[in-house]
Protein backbone atom coordinates (compact mmCIF):
# COMPACT_ATOMS: atom_id res chain seq x y z
CA UNK A 1 0.00 0.00 0.00
CA UNK A 2 1.37 3.45 -0.93
CA UNK A 3 1.89 6.28 1.51
CA UNK A 4 -0.81 8.94 1.93
CA UNK A 5 -0.09 12.04 -0.15
CA UNK A 6 0.72 14.16 2.90
CA UNK A 7 3.56 11.75 3.78
CA UNK A 8 5.26 12.26 0.41
CA UNK A 9 7.40 14.95 -1.18
CA UNK A 10 5.59 17.49 -3.36
CA UNK A 11 7.67 16.46 -6.38
CA UNK A 12 5.90 13.09 -6.40
CA UNK A 13 2.72 14.92 -7.45
CA UNK A 14 4.57 16.27 -10.49
CA UNK A 15 5.96 12.86 -11.42
CA UNK A 16 2.42 11.60 -12.02
CA UNK A 17 1.98 14.01 -14.92
CA UNK A 18 5.40 13.18 -16.34
CA UNK A 19 3.96 9.70 -16.89
CA UNK A 20 0.40 10.64 -17.84
CA UNK A 21 0.97 13.86 -19.86
CA UNK A 22 4.70 13.89 -20.75
CA UNK A 23 4.33 16.18 -23.75
CA UNK A 24 1.87 18.62 -22.13
CA UNK A 25 3.11 22.13 -21.35
CA UNK A 26 4.47 22.40 -17.81
CA UNK A 27 5.94 25.91 -17.94
CA UNK A 28 5.51 28.59 -20.58
CA UNK A 29 7.24 31.95 -20.92
CA UNK A 30 5.43 34.15 -23.48
CA UNK A 31 8.18 36.79 -23.34
CA UNK A 32 10.76 34.35 -24.72
CA UNK A 33 8.37 32.11 -26.64
CA UNK A 34 9.74 29.06 -24.80
CA UNK A 35 7.51 26.27 -23.47
CA UNK A 36 8.80 23.32 -21.48
CA UNK A 37 6.95 20.00 -21.38
CA UNK A 38 6.55 17.85 -18.29
CA UNK A 39 9.10 15.40 -19.72
CA UNK A 40 11.68 18.16 -20.29
CA UNK A 41 11.00 19.76 -16.90
CA UNK A 42 11.59 16.42 -15.20
CA UNK A 43 14.79 15.83 -17.17
CA UNK A 44 16.21 19.29 -16.48
CA UNK A 45 15.32 19.18 -12.79
CA UNK A 46 16.89 15.71 -12.59
CA UNK A 47 20.17 17.07 -13.96
CA UNK A 48 20.09 19.79 -11.34
CA UNK A 49 19.27 17.30 -8.56
CA UNK A 50 22.24 15.16 -9.61
CA UNK A 51 24.56 18.18 -9.65
CA UNK A 52 23.40 19.22 -6.19
CA UNK A 53 23.90 15.69 -4.87
CA UNK A 54 27.42 15.71 -6.32
CA UNK A 55 28.08 18.89 -4.33
CA UNK A 56 26.89 17.21 -1.15
CA UNK A 57 23.42 18.75 -0.98
CA UNK A 58 20.60 16.60 0.41
CA UNK A 59 18.54 16.03 3.56
CA UNK A 60 18.97 18.81 6.09
CA UNK A 61 20.47 21.26 3.61
CA UNK A 62 19.02 24.47 2.23
CA UNK A 63 19.86 25.71 -1.26
CA UNK A 64 19.23 29.32 -2.23
CA UNK A 65 17.68 30.35 -5.56
CA UNK A 66 18.56 33.69 -7.15
CA UNK A 67 16.50 33.28 -10.34
CA UNK A 68 13.65 35.70 -10.86
CA UNK A 69 10.29 34.62 -12.33
CA UNK A 70 11.34 32.29 -15.13
CA UNK A 71 11.38 28.72 -16.39
CA UNK A 72 14.75 28.37 -14.66
CA UNK A 73 13.12 29.24 -11.32
CA UNK A 74 10.62 26.38 -11.69
CA UNK A 75 13.38 23.96 -12.70
CA UNK A 76 15.36 25.02 -9.63
CA UNK A 77 12.45 24.56 -7.22
CA UNK A 78 11.74 21.07 -8.52
CA UNK A 79 15.39 20.04 -8.78
CA UNK A 80 16.24 21.10 -5.24
CA UNK A 81 13.38 19.19 -3.61
CA UNK A 82 14.20 16.12 -5.76
CA UNK A 83 17.70 16.26 -4.25
CA UNK A 84 16.09 16.10 -0.80
CA UNK A 85 17.04 19.66 0.16
CA UNK A 86 14.87 22.73 0.88
CA UNK A 87 15.00 25.86 -1.22
CA UNK A 88 15.33 29.49 -0.13
CA UNK A 89 14.19 31.96 -2.84
CA UNK A 90 15.99 35.30 -2.72
CA UNK A 91 14.47 38.69 -3.43
CA UNK A 92 16.62 40.39 -6.05
CA UNK A 93 15.47 43.79 -4.78
CA UNK A 94 16.48 43.19 -1.15
CA UNK A 95 19.56 45.05 0.17
CA UNK A 96 22.78 43.02 -0.03
CA UNK A 97 23.24 43.14 3.76
CA UNK A 98 19.81 41.60 4.30
CA UNK A 99 20.48 38.83 1.77
CA UNK A 100 23.87 38.16 3.33
CA UNK A 101 22.27 37.79 6.77
CA UNK A 102 19.76 35.27 5.42
CA UNK A 103 22.44 33.25 3.65
CA UNK A 104 24.54 33.16 6.79
CA UNK A 105 21.70 32.13 9.11
CA UNK A 106 20.50 29.41 6.71
CA UNK A 107 24.12 28.22 6.26
CA UNK A 108 23.84 28.47 2.49
CA UNK A 109 26.80 27.07 0.58
CA UNK A 110 25.12 26.71 -2.82
CA UNK A 111 23.09 29.32 -4.72
CA UNK A 112 21.29 28.18 -7.87
CA UNK A 113 21.08 31.07 -10.30
CA UNK A 114 22.22 32.29 -13.70
CA UNK A 115 25.87 31.57 -12.82
CA UNK A 116 25.27 28.04 -11.54
CA UNK A 117 26.59 25.40 -13.93
CA UNK A 118 24.94 22.01 -14.38
CA UNK A 119 27.04 19.31 -16.01
CA UNK A 120 24.99 17.91 -18.95
CA UNK A 121 26.00 14.29 -18.42
CA UNK A 122 23.82 11.26 -18.84
CA UNK A 123 22.82 9.30 -15.80
CA UNK A 124 19.90 8.96 -13.41
CA UNK A 125 18.85 11.63 -10.95
CA UNK A 126 19.34 10.70 -7.31
CA UNK A 127 16.50 8.76 -5.73
CA UNK A 128 15.95 10.40 -2.37
CA UNK A 129 13.27 9.48 0.12
CA UNK A 130 11.41 12.67 1.11
CA UNK A 131 8.62 12.68 3.68
CA UNK A 132 5.86 15.06 4.58
CA UNK A 133 7.71 16.41 7.63
CA UNK A 134 10.85 17.22 5.66
CA UNK A 135 11.42 20.93 4.90
CA UNK A 136 10.36 21.97 1.41
CA UNK A 137 11.35 25.63 1.49
CA UNK A 138 12.25 28.56 3.74
CA UNK A 139 10.78 32.05 3.38
CA UNK A 140 11.88 35.08 5.35
CA UNK A 141 9.38 37.52 6.83
CA UNK A 142 9.75 40.74 8.79
CA UNK A 143 10.65 40.34 12.47
CA UNK A 144 9.75 42.55 15.43
CA UNK A 145 13.24 42.16 16.92
CA UNK A 146 14.82 43.90 13.93
CA UNK A 147 15.90 40.56 12.49
CA UNK A 148 13.90 38.85 9.72
CA UNK A 149 12.79 35.34 10.57
CA UNK A 150 12.97 32.28 8.33
CA UNK A 151 9.75 30.25 8.19
CA UNK A 152 10.31 26.53 7.51
CA UNK A 153 7.52 25.04 5.40
CA UNK A 154 7.39 21.21 5.16
CA UNK A 155 6.22 19.15 2.20
CA UNK A 156 2.97 18.18 3.96
CA UNK A 157 1.99 21.86 4.15
CA UNK A 158 2.46 22.36 0.40
CA UNK A 159 0.56 19.17 -0.41
CA UNK A 160 -2.25 20.30 1.88
CA UNK A 161 -2.39 23.58 -0.05
CA UNK A 162 -2.48 22.22 -3.59
CA UNK A 163 -4.49 19.01 -3.32
CA UNK A 164 -8.22 18.60 -2.68
CA UNK A 165 -8.40 22.38 -2.86
CA UNK A 166 -11.62 24.20 -2.03
CA UNK A 167 -10.48 27.65 -3.08
CA UNK A 168 -8.12 27.11 -6.01
CA UNK A 169 -9.26 24.28 -8.25
CA UNK A 170 -6.82 23.60 -11.09
CA UNK A 171 -7.52 20.96 -13.75
CA UNK A 172 -5.09 19.32 -16.19
CA UNK A 173 -4.27 21.82 -18.92
CA UNK A 174 -5.35 24.88 -16.92
CA UNK A 175 -3.04 27.89 -17.23
CA UNK A 176 -1.93 29.44 -13.94
CA UNK A 177 -0.21 32.84 -14.09
CA UNK A 178 3.03 33.29 -12.16
CA UNK A 179 3.23 37.02 -11.37
CA UNK A 180 4.62 36.94 -7.81
CA UNK A 181 8.05 37.73 -6.43
CA UNK A 182 9.71 34.32 -5.89
CA UNK A 183 10.55 35.32 -2.31
CA UNK A 184 6.87 35.56 -1.34
CA UNK A 185 4.47 32.77 -0.60
CA UNK A 186 1.99 33.21 -3.47
CA UNK A 187 4.59 31.54 -5.71
CA UNK A 188 3.79 28.29 -3.88
CA UNK A 189 0.28 28.20 -5.35
CA UNK A 190 1.36 29.52 -8.73
CA UNK A 191 3.99 26.83 -9.28
CA UNK A 192 3.08 23.79 -7.19
CA UNK A 193 -0.66 24.36 -7.60
CA UNK A 194 -0.27 24.16 -11.38
CA UNK A 195 2.27 21.32 -11.54
CA UNK A 196 0.49 19.14 -8.98
CA UNK A 197 -2.66 19.25 -11.12
CA UNK A 198 -1.14 18.79 -14.57
CA UNK A 199 -1.59 22.46 -15.45
CA UNK A 200 0.77 25.01 -16.99
CA UNK A 201 2.74 27.67 -15.12
CA UNK A 202 2.68 30.79 -17.31
CA UNK A 203 5.47 33.25 -16.52
CA UNK A 204 3.83 36.68 -16.59
CA UNK A 205 4.87 40.25 -15.80
CA UNK A 206 3.31 41.95 -12.82
CA UNK A 207 0.65 44.59 -13.47
CA UNK A 208 3.31 47.07 -12.30
CA UNK A 209 5.54 46.16 -15.23
CA UNK A 210 3.12 47.19 -17.99
CA UNK A 211 0.39 49.75 -18.63
CA UNK A 212 -2.84 48.30 -17.23
CA UNK A 213 -4.46 47.98 -20.67
CA UNK A 214 -1.48 46.03 -22.03
CA UNK A 215 -1.39 43.75 -18.99
CA UNK A 216 -5.11 42.97 -19.27
CA UNK A 217 -4.66 42.16 -22.96
CA UNK A 218 -1.78 39.81 -22.15
CA UNK A 219 -3.84 37.96 -19.52
CA UNK A 220 -6.54 37.34 -22.12
CA UNK A 221 -4.10 36.55 -24.91
CA UNK A 222 -2.40 33.90 -22.77
CA UNK A 223 -5.79 32.40 -21.80
CA UNK A 224 -5.00 32.56 -18.09
CA UNK A 225 -7.41 30.51 -15.99
CA UNK A 226 -6.08 31.20 -12.49
CA UNK A 227 -4.49 34.37 -11.16
CA UNK A 228 -3.31 35.35 -7.67
CA UNK A 229 -2.97 39.06 -7.05
CA UNK A 230 -2.25 41.22 -4.01
CA UNK A 231 -5.10 43.25 -2.58
CA UNK A 232 -3.43 46.55 -3.46
CA UNK A 233 -2.99 45.53 -7.09
CA UNK A 234 -6.59 44.33 -7.19
CA UNK A 235 -7.77 47.71 -5.93
CA UNK A 236 -5.60 49.47 -8.53
CA UNK A 237 -6.92 47.44 -11.47
CA UNK A 238 -10.50 47.54 -10.17
CA UNK A 239 -10.40 51.34 -10.10
CA UNK A 240 -9.24 51.60 -13.71
CA UNK A 241 -10.51 48.45 -15.46
CA UNK A 242 -13.08 46.67 -13.25
CA UNK A 243 -13.96 44.33 -16.12
CA UNK A 244 -10.33 43.25 -16.48
CA UNK A 245 -10.75 39.95 -14.64
CA UNK A 246 -13.78 38.71 -16.56
CA UNK A 247 -11.86 36.15 -18.61
CA UNK A 248 -10.53 34.28 -15.56
CA UNK A 249 -11.89 31.10 -14.05
CA UNK A 250 -10.46 31.91 -10.60
CA UNK A 251 -9.07 35.12 -9.16
CA UNK A 252 -7.57 34.90 -5.66
CA UNK A 253 -6.92 38.18 -3.88
CA UNK A 254 -4.92 38.41 -0.66
CA UNK A 255 -2.39 40.20 1.47
CA UNK A 256 -4.41 42.99 3.08
CA UNK A 257 -7.96 43.99 3.95
CA UNK A 258 -10.06 43.60 0.79
CA UNK A 259 -12.26 46.61 0.11
CA UNK A 260 -15.90 45.63 -0.40
CA UNK A 261 -16.55 48.59 -2.73
CA UNK A 262 -13.82 47.42 -5.14
CA UNK A 263 -15.20 43.87 -5.04
CA UNK A 264 -18.72 45.04 -5.84
CA UNK A 265 -17.35 47.17 -8.67
CA UNK A 266 -15.70 44.11 -10.23
CA UNK A 267 -18.77 41.93 -9.68
CA UNK A 268 -20.93 44.49 -11.47
CA UNK A 269 -18.54 44.94 -14.40
CA UNK A 270 -18.26 41.26 -15.36
CA UNK A 271 -16.43 39.16 -12.79
CA UNK A 272 -14.31 36.01 -13.08
CA UNK A 273 -16.17 32.77 -12.50
CA UNK A 274 -14.79 32.80 -8.94
CA UNK A 275 -13.50 35.79 -7.01
CA UNK A 276 -11.87 34.54 -3.80
CA UNK A 277 -10.56 36.47 -0.81
CA UNK A 278 -7.64 34.35 0.40
CA UNK A 279 -6.14 34.72 3.86
CA UNK A 280 -3.14 33.15 5.51
CA UNK A 281 0.22 34.09 7.02
CA UNK A 282 3.38 32.55 5.58
CA UNK A 283 3.45 30.31 8.66
CA UNK A 284 0.30 28.56 7.42
CA UNK A 285 1.60 27.91 3.89
CA UNK A 286 -0.03 30.78 1.98
CA UNK A 287 -3.73 30.16 2.64
CA UNK A 288 -5.59 29.18 5.79
CA UNK A 289 -9.05 30.45 4.83
CA UNK A 290 -11.03 31.69 1.86
CA UNK A 291 -14.25 33.54 1.07
CA UNK A 292 -16.12 33.32 -2.23
CA UNK A 293 -17.16 36.86 -3.13
CA UNK A 294 -20.57 37.02 -4.80
CA UNK A 295 -23.45 39.46 -4.64
CA UNK A 296 -25.37 37.05 -2.43
CA UNK A 297 -22.47 36.19 -0.09
CA UNK A 298 -21.76 39.89 0.48
CA UNK A 299 -25.41 40.88 1.00
CA UNK A 300 -25.81 42.81 4.24
CA UNK A 301 -22.03 43.03 4.88
CA UNK A 302 -19.98 46.20 5.11
CA UNK A 303 -16.62 44.45 4.64
CA UNK A 304 -15.27 41.24 3.16
CA UNK A 305 -14.63 38.40 5.65
CA UNK A 306 -11.67 36.06 5.36
CA UNK A 307 -14.23 33.31 5.41
CA UNK A 308 -13.89 29.60 6.05
CA UNK A 309 -10.97 27.19 6.51
CA UNK A 310 -9.36 25.74 3.42
CA UNK A 311 -9.08 21.97 3.14
CA UNK A 312 -7.54 20.06 6.06
CA UNK A 313 -7.34 23.22 8.17
CA UNK A 314 -8.89 24.23 11.49
CA UNK A 315 -9.48 27.79 12.68
CA UNK A 316 -9.96 28.75 16.32
CA UNK A 317 -10.75 32.09 17.97
CA UNK A 318 -9.20 31.96 21.43
CA UNK A 319 -9.00 34.24 24.46
CA UNK A 320 -5.77 35.21 26.26
CA UNK A 321 -5.82 31.89 28.12
CA UNK A 322 -6.13 29.99 24.82
CA UNK A 323 -9.78 29.04 25.49
CA UNK A 324 -12.34 29.00 22.65
CA UNK A 325 -14.65 32.00 22.41
CA UNK A 326 -18.28 31.85 21.28
CA UNK A 327 -19.37 33.34 17.92
CA UNK A 328 -19.42 37.12 17.92
CA UNK A 329 -16.69 37.60 20.52
CA UNK A 330 -13.27 38.88 19.50
CA UNK A 331 -10.11 36.88 20.18
CA UNK A 332 -6.88 35.75 18.55
CA UNK A 333 -7.19 33.69 15.38
CA UNK A 334 -5.17 30.46 15.61
CA UNK A 335 -4.65 27.97 12.79
CA UNK A 336 -4.17 24.21 12.99
CA UNK A 337 -3.70 21.32 10.58
CA UNK A 338 -0.99 20.00 8.27
CA UNK A 339 -0.53 23.44 6.69
CA UNK A 340 1.19 24.79 9.80
CA UNK A 341 4.93 25.44 9.43
CA UNK A 342 7.63 23.55 11.31
CA UNK A 343 8.72 26.78 12.99
CA UNK A 344 11.32 29.50 12.60
CA UNK A 345 14.85 28.73 11.49
CA UNK A 346 17.23 28.77 14.49
CA UNK A 347 14.65 30.64 16.61
CA UNK A 348 13.44 28.10 19.18
CA UNK A 349 12.24 30.83 21.55
CA UNK A 350 10.04 32.49 18.95
CA UNK A 351 8.89 29.11 17.63
CA UNK A 352 7.72 28.11 21.12
CA UNK A 353 5.91 31.43 21.50
CA UNK A 354 4.00 31.37 18.20
CA UNK A 355 3.55 27.62 17.60
CA UNK A 356 1.74 26.12 20.59
CA UNK A 357 0.55 22.64 21.48
CA UNK A 358 -2.94 22.38 22.96
CA UNK A 359 -3.94 19.89 25.72
CA UNK A 360 -5.48 17.60 23.09
CA UNK A 361 -2.16 17.47 21.22
CA UNK A 362 -3.19 19.80 18.38
CA UNK A 363 -0.43 22.12 17.22
CA UNK A 364 -1.60 25.67 16.45
CA UNK A 365 -0.04 28.78 14.99
CA UNK A 366 -0.94 32.00 16.78
CA UNK A 367 -1.47 34.51 13.96
CA UNK A 368 -1.64 37.65 16.12
CA UNK A 369 -4.75 38.64 14.16
CA UNK A 370 -7.85 39.54 16.13
CA UNK A 371 -11.01 38.00 14.70
CA UNK A 372 -14.61 37.07 15.40
CA UNK A 373 -17.00 34.56 13.90
CA UNK A 374 -20.04 35.94 12.11
CA UNK A 375 -23.52 34.39 12.24
CA UNK A 376 -22.81 32.74 8.88
CA UNK A 377 -19.82 30.97 10.41
CA UNK A 378 -17.36 33.08 8.38
CA UNK A 379 -14.34 34.57 10.11
CA UNK A 380 -13.99 38.36 10.12
CA UNK A 381 -10.66 40.04 10.95
CA UNK A 382 -10.87 43.11 13.18
CA UNK A 383 -7.26 44.05 13.96
CA UNK A 384 -3.88 42.99 15.35
CA UNK A 385 -2.48 42.17 18.78
CA UNK A 386 0.84 43.78 17.88
CA UNK A 387 2.31 46.41 15.54
CA UNK A 388 2.50 44.24 12.46
CA UNK A 389 0.95 45.81 9.34
CA UNK A 390 0.32 44.85 5.74
CA UNK A 391 1.35 47.29 3.01
CA UNK A 392 0.88 46.53 -0.69
CA UNK A 393 0.86 42.81 0.15
CA UNK A 394 4.03 42.91 2.26
CA UNK A 395 3.95 41.90 5.91
CA UNK A 396 5.90 44.46 7.93
CA UNK A 397 6.86 44.61 11.59
CA UNK A 398 7.10 48.33 12.33
CA UNK A 399 9.42 47.56 15.24
CA UNK A 400 11.92 46.01 12.82
CA UNK A 401 12.23 49.35 11.02
CA UNK A 402 12.59 51.24 14.29
CA UNK A 403 15.17 48.83 15.73
CA UNK A 404 17.17 48.83 12.50
CA UNK A 405 17.24 52.63 12.47
CA UNK A 406 18.30 52.83 16.13
CA UNK A 407 21.09 50.31 15.46
CA UNK A 408 22.68 52.82 13.04
CA UNK A 409 23.25 55.25 15.97
CA UNK A 410 21.91 58.00 13.72
CA UNK A 411 18.70 58.48 15.71
CA UNK A 412 17.94 59.58 19.23
CA UNK A 413 14.38 58.32 18.70
CA UNK A 414 12.31 57.06 15.78
CA UNK A 415 8.70 55.97 15.37
CA UNK A 416 7.14 54.47 12.26
CA UNK A 417 3.41 54.26 11.57
CA UNK A 418 1.23 53.10 8.69
CA UNK A 419 -0.98 55.90 7.42
CA UNK A 420 -4.20 55.21 5.49
CA UNK A 421 -5.50 52.07 3.81
CA UNK A 422 -5.56 50.60 0.32
CA UNK A 423 -3.45 51.86 -2.60
CA UNK A 424 -2.81 55.24 -0.95
CA UNK A 425 -1.43 53.78 2.30
CA UNK A 426 2.18 54.56 3.17
CA UNK A 427 4.71 54.42 6.00
CA UNK A 428 5.52 57.62 7.87
CA UNK A 429 8.70 57.98 9.89
CA UNK A 430 9.00 60.41 12.79
CA UNK A 431 12.63 60.90 13.70
CA UNK A 432 14.65 62.78 16.30
CA UNK A 433 18.08 62.54 14.67
CA UNK A 434 21.36 62.34 16.48
CA UNK A 435 23.24 65.67 16.57
CA UNK A 436 24.56 66.59 13.15
CA UNK A 437 22.49 63.94 11.35
CA UNK A 438 19.87 64.66 8.68
CA UNK A 439 16.72 62.74 7.82
CA UNK A 440 18.20 62.02 4.38
CA UNK A 441 21.15 60.29 6.04
CA UNK A 442 18.84 58.14 8.19
CA UNK A 443 16.71 57.20 5.17
CA UNK A 444 19.76 56.35 3.05
CA UNK A 445 21.23 54.13 5.77
CA UNK A 446 17.91 52.30 6.18
CA UNK A 447 17.82 51.69 2.42
CA UNK A 448 21.13 49.82 2.77
CA UNK A 449 19.62 47.44 5.33
CA UNK A 450 15.92 47.07 4.53
CA UNK A 451 13.82 46.38 1.40
CA UNK A 452 12.34 49.41 -0.34
CA UNK A 453 8.81 48.66 0.86
CA UNK A 454 10.01 49.07 4.47
CA UNK A 455 11.44 52.57 3.96
CA UNK A 456 9.04 55.34 5.09
CA UNK A 457 7.68 57.34 2.16
CA UNK A 458 7.28 60.42 4.29
CA UNK A 459 9.46 61.73 7.11
CA UNK A 460 8.71 64.18 9.90
CA UNK A 461 11.59 65.84 11.75
CA UNK A 462 11.05 65.98 15.52
CA UNK A 463 12.68 68.67 17.65
CA UNK A 464 11.55 67.03 20.87
CA UNK A 465 10.05 63.77 22.06
CA UNK A 466 6.51 64.22 23.37
CA UNK A 467 5.22 61.46 25.64
CA UNK A 468 1.77 60.45 26.83
CA UNK A 469 0.53 59.60 30.33
CA UNK A 470 2.28 56.22 30.32
CA UNK A 471 5.65 57.77 29.48
CA UNK A 472 5.61 56.29 25.97
CA UNK A 473 5.64 58.31 22.76
CA UNK A 474 2.38 60.12 22.08
CA UNK A 475 1.59 58.54 18.72
CA UNK A 476 -1.62 60.52 18.21
CA UNK A 477 0.46 63.69 18.43
CA UNK A 478 2.91 62.27 15.89
CA UNK A 479 0.16 61.51 13.38
CA UNK A 480 -1.25 65.01 13.84
CA UNK A 481 2.09 66.39 12.64
CA UNK A 482 1.33 64.96 9.20
CA UNK A 483 -1.46 67.51 8.81
CA UNK A 484 0.91 70.46 8.78
CA UNK A 485 0.37 72.84 5.88
CA UNK A 486 1.87 72.06 2.49
CA UNK A 487 4.59 74.28 0.98
CA UNK A 488 3.45 77.40 -0.87
CA UNK A 489 3.22 77.08 -4.65
CA UNK A 490 5.61 79.23 -6.66
CA UNK A 491 5.06 77.88 -10.17
CA UNK A 492 2.42 79.06 -12.65
CA UNK A 493 0.21 76.32 -14.08
CA UNK A 494 -1.82 75.75 -17.23
CA UNK A 495 -4.85 73.55 -18.09
CA UNK A 496 -2.81 70.33 -18.46
CA UNK A 497 -0.88 71.04 -15.26
CA UNK A 498 -4.14 71.63 -13.38
CA UNK A 499 -5.67 68.42 -14.76
CA UNK A 500 -2.63 66.40 -13.68
CA UNK A 501 -2.64 68.13 -10.31
CA UNK A 502 -6.28 67.09 -9.83
CA UNK A 503 -5.42 63.47 -10.75
CA UNK A 504 -2.60 63.41 -8.20
CA UNK A 505 -4.97 64.71 -5.52
CA UNK A 506 -7.64 62.10 -6.40
CA UNK A 507 -5.34 59.10 -6.46
CA UNK A 508 -3.15 60.09 -3.52
CA UNK A 509 -6.25 61.09 -1.55
CA UNK A 510 -4.73 64.35 -0.30
CA UNK A 511 -6.61 67.66 -0.01
CA UNK A 512 -4.00 69.69 -1.84
CA UNK A 513 -1.03 69.15 -4.15
CA UNK A 514 1.21 72.04 -5.18
CA UNK A 515 3.84 72.12 -7.95
CA UNK A 516 6.75 71.78 -5.51
CA UNK A 517 5.35 68.58 -3.98
CA UNK A 518 7.28 65.34 -4.44
CA UNK A 519 5.22 62.27 -5.38
CA UNK A 520 6.92 59.94 -2.89
CA UNK A 521 6.76 62.51 -0.08
CA UNK A 522 2.98 62.62 -0.57
CA UNK A 523 2.79 58.88 0.09
CA UNK A 524 2.96 57.82 -3.55
CA UNK A 525 4.20 54.37 -4.53
CA UNK A 526 4.42 52.12 -7.58
CA UNK A 527 0.71 51.20 -7.33
CA UNK A 528 -0.54 54.77 -7.23
CA UNK A 529 1.88 55.67 -10.03
CA UNK A 530 0.14 53.02 -12.20
CA UNK A 531 -3.26 54.56 -11.36
CA UNK A 532 -2.11 58.09 -12.15
CA UNK A 533 -0.56 57.01 -15.46
CA UNK A 534 -3.81 55.27 -16.45
CA UNK A 535 -5.96 58.32 -15.65
CA UNK A 536 -3.63 60.67 -17.52
CA UNK A 537 -3.89 58.40 -20.56
CA UNK A 538 -7.69 58.25 -20.31
CA UNK A 539 -8.35 61.95 -19.71
CA UNK A 540 -5.51 63.68 -21.55
CA UNK A 541 -4.51 61.11 -24.19
CA UNK A 542 -0.91 61.32 -23.00
CA UNK A 543 1.06 58.09 -22.68
CA UNK A 544 3.00 58.15 -19.42
CA UNK A 545 5.09 55.39 -17.85
CA UNK A 546 4.68 54.98 -14.07
CA UNK A 547 8.47 55.25 -13.72
CA UNK A 548 8.34 58.84 -14.99
CA UNK A 549 6.05 59.74 -12.11
CA UNK A 550 8.20 57.95 -9.55
CA UNK A 551 11.43 59.57 -10.75
CA UNK A 552 10.18 63.16 -11.06
CA UNK A 553 11.53 65.58 -8.46
CA UNK A 554 8.15 67.29 -8.13
CA UNK A 555 4.76 67.75 -9.76
CA UNK A 556 6.19 70.72 -11.68
CA UNK A 557 9.16 68.65 -12.88
CA UNK A 558 6.76 65.97 -14.11
CA UNK A 559 4.35 68.31 -15.90
CA UNK A 560 7.21 70.17 -17.61
CA UNK A 561 7.99 66.97 -19.54
CA UNK A 562 4.42 66.17 -20.56
CA UNK A 563 4.45 68.02 -23.93
CA UNK A 564 7.09 65.57 -25.15
CA UNK A 565 4.76 62.67 -24.37
CA UNK A 566 1.58 63.87 -26.07
CA UNK A 567 0.37 61.14 -28.42
CA UNK A 568 -0.12 61.65 -32.13
CA UNK A 569 -3.88 61.74 -31.65
CA UNK A 570 -3.56 64.83 -29.48
CA UNK A 571 -1.27 66.80 -31.80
Amino acid sequence: MGLPQEDLGVHTLVRRWVHERPDAAAVSDPATGVTVSYRELWERSGLLARELAAQGMGHGDTVAISHGRSIELVVAMLGIVRAGAAYLPLDAHAPPDRIAAMLAEAEISVVVGPDFDVTPEDGPAPIVSVGGEDPCFVLYTSGSTGKPKGVIIPHRAVIRLVTRSHHCVVAPGDRVASVSNPAFDAITVEVWGALAAGGTVVIMPSVLDLPIDDWVSLVRQERIDTLLITTSLFHTVAAERPEAFGSLATLIVGGEHLGIAAVRQVLAAGPPRRLVNGYGPTETATHASYFDCTESSLAGLDRVPVGFPVQDTTLFILDEDMRPLPPGQTGELCVGGPGVALGYLKRPDLTAERFVTMPDGARLYRTGDLARQLRSGAIDLVGRRDRQVKLRGFRIELEEIERTAMATNLCTAIFVEKVGEGPTAYLAGFVLPAPGTSIDTVSAKLAERLPGYMIPARWVLLDELRTGPTGKADRSHLLALLDQSAPVASVRTGPIDEAVQAIWQEVLDVPRVVPDDNFLDLGGNSLTAVQIAARIRQRLDIAVEPAEILLADSLADFTRRLPELITEGDK
